[in-house]
């Protein structure tokens, strides 16, 4: 049952638009995938995922809109997961899979509190010239 909700893209093929508000994670079955970030001037890539990686997950626990475009990086199959308990049941399935998304999501997480602890300090710097 979980498998079976797949999806095709062909290279270029957008898969996720930033600012979209919508509620679907992905999995890569095969292909890859390009994470772009724009500023509204440039565009760059952030990340290229491959098979087993994943992402869109975030969507599944708030309605913020999404932060980045996914663009096919050739051609990509993707397995979707449209909402919470989907994504339970998924996991209980696959331990395996389950037991890398902690992984994966404590390595992100790790990398946004140092980005975080940067702002901090830039802040204070600020106001230490500020004075």
């Amino acid at each position: 049952e979980n498998m079976a909700r797949t999806l095709n893209y062909h290279n270029g093929e957008k898969i996720i638009e930033a600012g979209k508000v919508e509620q679907r994670m992905f999995i890569i079955l095969e292909g890859s995938v390009d994470i772009l970030l724009s500023d509204g001037k440039s565009v760059i890539t952030v990340a290229t995922l491959g098979k087993g990686d994943f992402f869109g997950e975030i969507s599944l626990f708030n309605q913020s809109p999404r932060s980045a475009t996914v663009v096919a990086h050739g051609d990509v199959h993707l397995a979707y997961i449209d909402s919470r308990e989907q994504l339970k049941s998924f996991l209980m399935v696959n331990p395996a899979f389950a037991a890398k998304m902690v992984h994966i999501l404590a390595a992100r997480l790790a990398e946004t509190d140092k980005i975080l602890i940067g702002k901090v300090s830039e802040v204070n710097r600020l106001q230490l010239i500020g004075r």
